[in-house]
């Protein structure tokens, strides 16, 4: 069974569910709104994920645009950058998917075709 980290009004995250259903994934949603991530959870996840940890922000977010984020993010240390994306789950990219071996972040169903 994976996690599958989600915001349930987003349509991406949608599809992504729809494509977990049609495929007979096992899954345990949790919504990212009132069940953020925590700083351990995320850095765990970015260091099995092998992304760069700018993917796990949310840069088409309202909230990301009015921190001004762009120009932030690449003078803070990753250690900050996690405490930031733990404080508000509106900031972290969606859906994730978590298994034992591999974290996606985005959906992209080539990817998750994996799972």
């Amino acid at each position: 069974m994976i996690k599958f980290i989600c915001y349930p009004k987003c349509t991406t995250c949608k599809k992504a569910r729809d494509f977990l259903d049609e495929n007979g994934v096992a899954y345990e949603m949790r919504d990212i709104k009132t069940d953020n991530p925590s700083y351990e959870e995320l850095k765990e996840w970015y260091e099995k994920s092998g992304l760069p940890l700018k993917r796990f922000f949310n840069t088409s977010g309202m909230l990301y645009r009015s921190m001004e984020l762009k120009d932030k993010l690449p003078e803070m240390s990753e250690d900050e950058q996690l405490r930031l994306l733990a404080s508000d789950g509106m900031l972290v990219k969606r859906p994730i998917a978590v298994s034992d071996d591999k974290v996606l972040v985005g959906f992209r169903p080539a990817e998750w075709a994996d799972l």
